[in-house]
């Protein structure tokens, strides 16, 4: 009979998600910017729980690599998110300048 062989980490600790906070922050930067903040979060979180001793550290540097990619994902949205407003403002001004523009010289002599 087999047995299985043992996990990697230490008895009592969680197993690291590192691999899917990276792939999280890689997706933020590449195609869906909505993952950054959750890559944000999830890899504080584990980075706490790992230096808590909780969680096994081996994916320390998987999950920094991850929450520093969910970082600039989130940045890179929110800059997105501003310079979307802005160009809604701009053209909401300037079509009401034109409709008071051309309300203006349309009341003829």
């Amino acid at each position: 009979m087999t047995q299985a062989p043992p996990p990697a980490y230490s008895p009592g600790m969680a197993p690291h998600r590192g691999v899917l906070i990276l792939v999280f922050g890689i997706l933020s930067l590449v195609l869906c910017q909505l993952l950054g903040p959750f890559a944000w979060i999830m890899g504080k979180g584990d980075l706490k729980r790992i230096d808590a001793g909780t969680m096994d550290p081996e994916g320390r540097g998987l999950t920094q690599a991850g929450m520093i990619c969910g970082i600039i994902g989130t940045v890179l949205m929110m800059i997105g998110v501003l310079l979307s407003l802005l160009w809604i403002v701009m053209v909401v001004l300037g079509l009401g300048l034109a409709a008071a523009g051309a309300a203006a010289g349309s009341g003829g002599p």
